[in-house]
């Protein structure tokens, strides 16, 4: 009986929740944050909104850079709301290329400190109870650059007609820059969180992240990453995990454009993925456009394969520099380019491989990608060149068997440096059919 009561009441809760959700608007150009929030006399910033806010509330936010409270460059969701950007400051008129709702923070408010790991972080109650249930997250319109909170070398990696040089991983810095890279997610959910419902990412563009781009561990629910664009970002460019145990998580990754994913370091030694599926997660990953990623288009190798599985369906790939897909077939890790896909049909946790393509037509990104970038990426070199000392340190572990030591000097032509954010936003409706379409 006590079992059925609280059924009822969380049946209650929900359904007074979304009669009584409202709309929110946000204008920087033209709110002020002791407004009541309408169209008419919107707030000022994201974050006053994100507090005032209640579970099933919908978000409006029009053009500007929004620099988090006290400009330290990242918003944190505690309630499951959805947001949308890309209006005009009166809320007239929506087109989320043309009015850019944009969170794109500064290098000197990387030493503002709060507790959260994305641009965006999403933390629920982490008791069952307590949870949210039964929302419907959209995040919609939104542009995440962390181009200009990054630091870069001033020399080293920068080909000819770059901003910038390569991305610095901290505690270095550019002597120009007050402080380190900021090393975060752009859209992060944290593995304590125990919400369960849907959350919806779509009409996105993610450029120059610090990390991951969209790092989702999730608890119960359904997830859909819809129509984005995801250009040089550093690692993985989608990752979804499932943090509970008991029940598998479904999601599905489609008509995204994903770009340039790069290495954890600059060795270009292990990372640098389009898409991973993790274990106890059912991925749906169809009509991407999913090239030139330093290691390969997509991972399946993280956890058990028979954990999870994954319906990888008419996609496009091209030029991922080591492969296109990878995955573990027992005892050791296939690198598969797509013209040998079918030899994966049957593997452990894939469902269907069926309809990928290599990129027919490379003219569709003729005045879209840009042309120095490219070329500095398929242009790229790494080298080390090692050094032994022969130092009175080294002649006394000679002596006792020890291993010596030396110094490794790396070169890399690049490495994730700054993507112009115009470019990137061309890369909307570049092909009918296949990767992120215009937003409508």
């Amino acid at each position: 009986m006590r079992k059925k009561i609280t059924l009822l009441a969380i049946l209650i809760c929900t359904a007074v929740t979304s009669l009584s959700a409202k709309d929110i608007f946000v204008s920087l150009s033209t709110g002020k944050n002791k407004n009541p929030g309408t169209s008419d006399a919107p707030y000022k910033n994201l974050w006053k909104a994100l507090e005032k806010s209640e579970v099933g509330d919908v978000i409006h936010v029009a053009e500007g850079i929004y620099p988090g409270k006290m400009k330290c460059g990242w918003f944190k969701m505690t309630k499951p709301v959805s947001i949308f950007g890309g209006y005009s400051a009166d809320f007239s008129k929506r087109d989320p290329l043309k009015y850019r709702t944009m969170i794109q923070p500064r290098n000197e408010h990387n030493g503002k400190k709060g507790g959260a790991l994305g641009l965006l972080h999403i933390e629920f109650e982490k008791e069952p109870m307590k949870a949210p249930k039964g929302f419907n997250i959209v995040i919609d319109g939104l542009i995440f650059d962390d181009g200009f909170a990054s630091s870069y070398h001033a020399v080293k990696g920068k080909p000819a007609g770059f901003e910038t040089g390569m991305w610095l991983e901290g505690p270095a810095k550019n002597i120009k820059d007050k402080f380190p890279s900021a090393n975060r997610y752009s859209i992060y959910s944290a593995t304590a969180s125990r919400g369960e419902g849907d959350l919806t990412i779509k009409n996105c563009l993610f450029v120059n992240g610090s990390n991951m781009a969209v790092c989702l561990n999730w608890y119960k629910g359904k997830i859909s990453i819809l129509n984005n664009v995801f250009c040089n970002n550093r690692m993985i460019s989608v990752n979804v995990s499932g943090s509970n145990s008991r029940e598998r998580i479904d999601w599905e990754c489609a008509y995204n454009t994903i770009l340039f994913t790069w290495s954890r370091l600059n060795d270009l030694a292990d990372m640098g993925f389009g898409i991973r599926n993790n274990t106890n997660c059912n991925a749906n990953i169809h009509h991407n456009i999913i090239g030139l990623n330093v290691l390969t288009g997509f991972d399946n190798t993280k956890g058990n394969p028979k954990q999870k599985t994954t319906h990888l369906n008419d996609n496009v790939f091209f030029l991922n520099r080591e492969s296109d897909v990878q995955m573990t077939v027992s005892p050791s890790i296939a690198k598969v380019r797509v013209d040998d896909f079918e030899d994966l049909e049957g593997t452990d946790g894939i469902e269907s491989i069926e309809g990928n393509i290599d990129l027919k037509d490379p003219k569709v990104f003729a005045g879209r990608i840009n042309a120095n970038y490219l070329n500095a990426f398929l242009s790229m070199k790494y080298s080390e060149k090692t050094k032994l000392d022969p130092d009175k340190c080294n002649a006394l572990r000679s002596v006792f068997g020890l291993p010596l030591q030396g110094t490794i000097k790396t070169t890399c032509d690049m490495y994730a440096n700054r993507y112009p954010l115009d470019d990137a936003l061309k890369l909307f409706g570049a092909a009918e059919g296949y990767g992120a379409q215009l937003p409508q």
